[in-house]
């Protein structure tokens, strides 16, 4: 398909050597049928005005007038009044197969895909009105490559934030920014390597694939704990010369458990008594339900815990933002890691985001979603109760996800299988679980980038599979 360019000419490589033999207008000619022929202009493309092009080779506009007409008359150009030239819609260049493209797996009807926000509420208007006044307002410097930790008015405004959002003990200077939240696992994973650390604890169920990228990216072994009605079983952790535990305790992914208080302090101890790292993914903290707000581990044992946090389930997953706060001891071996990783996070994005949490939008949308989020949930609840009323769900103080348990006998693939048939995608527990275990049968309902209707017609759907 040939590019639509709008604006300007656009620009066309065509090498022309002034100490050949052959006239300038020859090579001309001859380099736009190579390039005709070859596909590097494929048929309908549009070529640079004869002002633009003879400017560009610093040659005389009448000899690419000339030029044109040749092509034209020979068939590899044409030209319509009032359009630009473009080459010729019957012309075929090289025989090529067809670009190979991945098969895209079809979409299902309705989508319970989990940890994904809902994409259509994303503040377009607010980030589009912030993006306007930093690109106003930022001074040049901001334009060079910067911190390589991220913006110093990001890290100020983050520590502000999780101080006193979170209940973090937070110092812009300990803060670094990563590029989402894989980033900073692999980073913060890195630096506890470089201390000696082998062996990383990770919750069992959990982001399986995550960790395991992760724990290779940084050489580490992986090591997994299970977790119950109370969050990670900490006792666990001293069975082994465990290094370092990765938890999400504000609403464990992905069985949406929160880390009891009495867990919360266990884990603190363990770490503080075997000089043990705690890695805090401060996951789905932001959208709280049915119980008062939970701070983060790290306000406990600053000095022992890597709090990571993003952007990607309050605003959206594109954005790729995401930072770390780091125990003193840590902060310069994470900023060292990060510098070597990608010199830094995108600038822009940074000060926009920084702008956003200043001006109180990003509250503003924080509570428009927790009502939306609040709203959705509760549809589920009675679809559930409706059309499944066995099934059993938890995990729904917080985010945007919940656990279905089924009933005893149902095989999980099989319902996630059927219900795919009819258009409708689920999502088995046993695929976090280390051992793959389906039993006993649970689905993950990601219900946070679905409408309230469509909630309704997807447990309609499959209401009968989940009675089963």
């Amino acid at each position: 398909m040939a590019i639509q360019w709008t604006g300007l000419s656009p620009e066309v490589l065509i090498p022309l050597d002034r100490s050949g033999p052959d006239p300038l207008r020859m090579q001309l000619e001859r380099g736009l049928r190579e390039a005709i022929r070859t596909g590097r202009l494929t048929a309908g493309e549009r070529l640079p005005s004869s002002r633009e092009l003879a400017r560009g080779l610093g040659i005389s506009r009448g000899m690419v007038v000339d030029c044109f007409d040749q092509l034209q008359a020979e068939g590899y150009l044409e030209t319509r009044p009032g359009s630009a030239t473009r080459v010729s819609s019957t012309t075929h260049g090289p025989d090529r197969a067809p670009p190979r493209r991945l098969p895209v797996p079809a979409r299902p009807d309705v989508d319970f895909r989990p940890a994904v926000p809902d994409l259509a509420s994303f503040p377009r208007a607010d980030w589009a009105r912030t993006v306007a006044e930093v690109c106003r307002d930022a001074p040049t410097a901001a334009f060079d490559y910067g911190d390589p930790r991220g913006s110093e008015q990001l890290r100020m405004v983050l520590a502000s934030y999780l101080g006193r959002v979170r209940g973090a003990d937070a110092d812009p200077e300990r803060i670094v920014v990563s590029t989402g939240f894989s980033q900073g696992l692999n980073v913060a994973l890195a630096a506890l390597a470089a201390r000696g650390v082998t062996r990383v604890a990770f919750e069992d169920p959990g982001y399986d694939e995550t960790s395991r990228i992760a724990a290779d990216w940084a050489g580490v072994q992986v090591v997994r704990v299970p977790v119950d009605e109370q969050g990670i079983r900490v006792e666990e952790l001293a069975a082994g010369p465990t290094g370092a535990v990765v938890v999400t305790p504000a609403h464990q992914w992905p069985t949406g458990v929160v880390l009891s208080p009495r867990r919360r302090l266990e884990l603190t101890d363990w770490a503080a008594r075997t000089g043990g790292w705690v890695v805090e993914d401060d996951y789905d903290a932001e959208f709280r339900y049915d119980r008062d707000p939970v701070g983060a581990v790290q306000g406990l044992a600053p000095q022992r815990v890597i709090t990571i946090g993003t952007v990607s389930k309050s605003l959206a997953p594109a954005l790729r933002l995401g930072w770390m706060l780091c125990p003193a001891e840590l902060v310069d071996a994470v900023a060292d890691l990060k510098v070597r990783t990608d010199r830094g996070s995108p600038g822009l994005e940074q000060l926009v985001l920084a702008r956003l949490i200043e001006s109180g939008r990003f509250d503003r949308h924080l509570r428009r979603m927790r009502k939306a989020y609040a709203a959705k949930r509760a549809v589920l609840l009675d679809s559930l109760a409706r059309c499944a009323p066995s099934v059993e769900l938890t995990g729904l103080a917080a985010g945007f996800h919940a656990v279905a348990r089924l009933p005893a006998g149902a095989v999980e693939a099989e319902v996630v299988a059927e219900a795919r048939s009819r258009a409708v995608g689920l999502y088995g527990m046993s695929r976090n679980r280390s051992d793959n275990a389906a039993d006993p049968p649970q689905l993950i309902l990601g219900f946070g980038n679905l409408s309230e209707r469509a909630v309704r017609d997807g447990i309609l759907r499959v209401g009968d599979l989940l009675e089963a």
